[in-house]
């Protein structure tokens, strides 16, 4: 199957596991989308952590960002599509942590920037424009793409588990891998959806896209994809889902896996 779409997940997938793209994989995505696929990056990331990339992808680089809640023009840094959580979802969910989970902290992923709570325990460093509130649920003045919670007294699986438990069908909980985070989107909103709507709009099937990725959060738009491949590196139940392998993020293994798809003939030509 030669496909029309190019979909890749970012952190242990196409970059490496210091965060650095290789020039190999930039090769690789430009290469493709000169050959007239469509290419687009599916991340956990918000918007803001794509700009670093825009080299990646090129003047058509579109993303979609936090596990479906954004779509980004990645070349013009600009926000084109938002699905948010709706606000009393958010403050029930939030209640409900506080409640049983004593200790976790919040933070919220919003078109206009993050925003988190003084005791909230950041993976990452924090951005400038980083906006402090004493209780993430009386924010009202940007809508929520992504909740983000953390409990540092519990393991990185216990927490998961026991926030998905007490969040139940008002939300979806997503694990990518980032030190315990309970990554909370609106109900409907994955990867897979939001690759689904993007891909619809293009008038391209879902068997006609290739995707790759290595956690959790990535399992349903590697099932919906035509094809998925689960990098050497990836979780095992990635790897137990995914209908090929790929090399490993750190051997770039989008890369290689991209470059055996241009190397081969084309139908007019002998097999």
């Amino acid at each position: 199957m030669t496909p029309r779409l190019i979909a890749t997940d970012l952190d242990g997938t196409l970059l490496r596991s210091d965060g650095s793209v290789s020039q190999r994989s930039v090769d690789a995505l430009r290469a493709v989308a000169d050959a007239g696929l469509e290419t687009v990056l599916v991340t956990a990331r918000p918007p803001r952590w794509l700009d670093e990339l825009a080299h990646v992808v090129g003047a058509r680089g579109v993303a979609i960002c936090g596990n479906g809640a954004f779509r980004y023009d990645v070349a013009e840094r600009r926000i084109f599509g938002v699905r948010s959580i709706p606000r009393d979802v958010v403050t029930s969910i939030v209640r409900d942590l506080r409640e049983q989970v004593p200790g976790t902290g919040f933070a919220a992923e919003r078109h206009n920037g993050l925003a988190a709570e003084s005791m909230f325990a950041a993976i990452h460093d924090h951005p400038e424009d980083l906006v402090t509130t004493p209780a993430i649920e009386l924010l009202t003045d940007a809508s929520v793409g992504k909740l983000l919670a953390r409990n540092p007294h519990l393991t990185d699986d216990e927490f998961i588990r026991v926030a998905t438990e007490v969040v139940g069908d008002r939300a979806i909980v997503a694990f990518s891998g980032a030190g315990g985070l309970a990554e909370i989107s609106a109900v409907g909103v994955t990867k897979a959806a939001a690759l689904a709507g993007w891909c619809a709009e293009l008038g391209i099937d879902a068997t006609d896209v290739w995707a790759f990725g290595d956690m959790p959060n990535d399992l349903p738009m590697l099932t919906w994809a035509g094809r998925s491949f689960a990098v050497a590196n990836a979780h095992p139940e990635v790897l137990a889902v995914a209908t090929d392998r790929a090399p490993a993020n750190d051997e770039d293994g989008v890369a290689v896996t991209l470059e055996r798809l241009l190397a081969r003939p084309t139908a007019a030509e002998p097999q």
